[in-house]
């Protein structure tokens, strides 16, 4: 039966398949039974024939004579001269008899076998039929389940055009995005450069018009000078008081008052008296013109006009005499509220500053052995890694694993400048000398240094290893990376002036006042001290039970480079003599977890170490 399509209905085709499979099995079993149905049908014929024989060979009661027969035996008979008896022909047809009823009992047999075969494989078929029946339903729900299949790759693949459709509208979007935010790139690079050519200007004009005003103030001074020069004047009065006369003449002249006619007043009150030697007071006075004069060059020359020396940097910090070692514990914090890694002391040594994997950067006041909060900086985002104060106390840098550094003012809660450009975590960020720079150091195996006043990227050092800690000189960078090495950048050249090897990955660095060694800790647990003069290792320091506890353990000099001091896994801290190379002490209390840091105050009078369990230690 033909379907609406045009094909033949599934019922159809599976009972021409059953009739195909019936005809098959006839032929089979038909095979097999050709032989065997001629065999008995002969024998039965025979047995028919034999039986006609036995009822002519059966002689009559009263007839002696044999009755007369056409068959095999005339022929016997024919060809031999003797006549079997009939008891003979009885025995020939017994034993024939019994062959021919053996044949018909093994032809039974072989009929009951194929009767039984016959029965296994109607069995069989049966079982294959319904296993076809089984598969033909499975080819049908595969049939419905491949059409759905269809369907859904056929919807796929218009979902799929529309989804390419729109990706390539989006592609040619940001390609127009790119190069609209490229123009604005450039736009803005060349508004940068216009803006600081006309800051470069304006200060040029700033700086010639004080210089202007400056040697105008100069001839002013040097025409009061010489009319004063010109007065007469009594010199009755000892020498001393023309001596002060003449000091307090130079200190007037040092303050340059706006008003020339202060000048001239006060010189002639002060210069209104008796007459003695004119030339010895010309010459007082031409000396005392000589020396403003120089003094006011000095002042120029010191960068005291806008037109001085351009880089301008911080006024250095008094350096101790002598530290004091620590040996008891004054105050104990839980500072963060997790644990702190960072801690360092302002200028001033009363001014401490932590930073934590909390965010948050807290300032404590030193006071009386005591440790009182002062302000909580925020806007981190990240944990803090490393934390400075400028040399002069009012800023406070620090590291964070938000892949920027970030900068506050002292007094203010929120970050005032934000550098960012790193691309993984910035483990170090440290003050140069010079005002507005700084140096940061990021696993993303870049040193960069930074224009604070622009909040811009000056320099990018790429180096090969993972950068943990850096420091600055005047006009040198040194890092510690990874790889274990240590290594020197001019910030005046581009390239790595030094490498110095240790043994394990270094996790800090730490500058002596004089800026003539180095410390550096490492995980190998040592401690080691490079003389910059000769760039040789002079000493190195380890001790039973010391270990870094991370791989940011810092390790620090005291103020005045005689000891070293680091902390352990276990909480211990230890100071080592930088001259002998002993082990000076250790120190063991509040700590319960590794030491991070610990920071030396300027004074050399108190140390302060922090641990992964969030505490601060003031030590004395």
């Amino acid at each position: 039966m033909a379907g609406p399509n045009g094909t033949e209905a599934p019922a159809a085709r599976w009972k021409r398949h059953i009739v195909r499979q019936l005809r098959q099995r006839d032929r089979t079993q038909k095979a097999l039974f050709l032989e065997l149905v001629p065999a008995y049908n002969r024998l039965l014929e025979k047995a028919e024939l034999l039986a006609q024989f036995s009822d002519k060979l059966q002689p009559e009661p009263n007839d002696v004579t044999p009755t007369t027969h056409q068959g095999p035996w005339e022929e016997s008979r024919s060809n031999s001269d003797q006549v079997p008896s009939p008891a003979t022909l009885r025995m020939k047809w017994q034993e024939e008899k019994a062959g021919l009823r053996l044949v018909c009992g093994e032809m039974a047999y072989q009929v009951v076998e194929k009767s039984a075969a016959l029965d296994a494989l109607e069995s069989e078929l049966e079982e294959r039929q319904s296993r076809l029946v089984a598969l033909e339903a499975r080819v049908v729900q595969l049939q419905e389940t491949r059409a759905q299949q269809v369907q859904q790759v056929d919807a796929r693949r218009a979902r799929n055009v529309a989804q390419r459709a729109a990706y390539e509208a989006l592609r040619l979007q940001s390609r127009l995005q790119e190069a609209a935010l490229r123009r604005l790139e450039e736009e803005a690079r060349d508004l940068l450069e216009r803006l600081v050519q006309r800051k470069a200007r304006a200060a040029a004009e700033r700086n010639l018009r004080n210089e202007r005003r400056e040697r105008a103030k100069q001839v002013l001074m040097s025409q009061e000078l010489e009319k004063a020069a010109k007065r007469t004047v009594s010199i009755s009065e000892s020498t001393d008081i023309l001596g002060d006369e003449i000091r307090e003449k130079a200190e007037m002249t040092l303050t340059l008052p706006a008003e020339p006619e202060f000048l001239e007043s006060e010189a002639g009150e002060k210069w209104k008296r008796p007459f003695r030697s004119a030339s010895a007071t010309s010459l007082t006075l031409s000396r005392c013109v000589v020396m403003v004069k120089g003094l006011l060059n000095f002042k120029k020359r010191r960068g005291h006009s806008i037109g001085g020396v351009p880089e301008q940097r911080y006024q250095s910090i008094p350096v101790c005499v002598s530290a004091r070692l620590p040996t008891l514990v004054q105050d104990v914090l839980d500072a963060h509220l997790s644990e702190v890694n960072a801690v360092c002391f302002g200028p001033n040594s009363s001014l401490l500053a932590t930073g934590g994997a909390d965010r948050l950067i807290h300032l404590w006041n030193v006071v009386g052995g005591r440790l009182e909060a002062n302000q909580t900086l925020e806007g981190a985002g990240g944990s803090i890694t490393s934390v400075d104060f400028d040399p002069s106390g009012s800023q406070v840098l620090a590291a964070t694993y938000n892949q920027a550094a970030q900068l506050w003012k002292v007094g203010e809660a929120q970050s005032k400048e934000t550098l960012s450009g790193h691309t993984d975590k910035v483990t170090a960020a440290k003050f140069k000398l010079t005002r507005h720079q700084a140096v940061t150091g990021s696993r993303d195996r870049t040193v960069k240094e930074w224009d604070l006043g622009r909040a811009y990227c000056s320099r990018t050092i790429n180096v090969f290893s993972y950068c943990n800690d850096v420091v600055c000189g005047d006009h040198i960078i040194i890092s510690g990376h990874n790889d274990q090495k240590i290594r020197f950048w001019d910030s005046r050249g581009p390239r790595c002036t030094q490498v110095i090897p240790v043994q394990g990955r270094v996790t800090s660095l730490n500058l002596s006042h004089d800026q003539l060694h180095l410390l550096s800790c490492s995980r190998d647990n040592t401690l080691k001290v490079i003389d910059l003069r000769v760039s040789n290792i002079r000493q190195v320091f380890s001790a039973d039970g010391f270990k870094c506890g991370s791989d940011g353990t810092k390790a620090v000099f005291s103020p005045d480079r005689s000891y070293a001091l680091a902390g352990s896994w276990d909480g211990a801290l230890y100071i080592w003599d930088v001259d002998t190379g002993k082990l000076e002490s250790s120190l063991r209390g509040p700590h319960c977890a590794a030491v991070n840091a610990a920071a030396w105050c300027h004074s050399g009078s108190h140390v302060v170490s922090v641990d992964q369990a969030r505490k601060i230690v003031l030590w004395h």
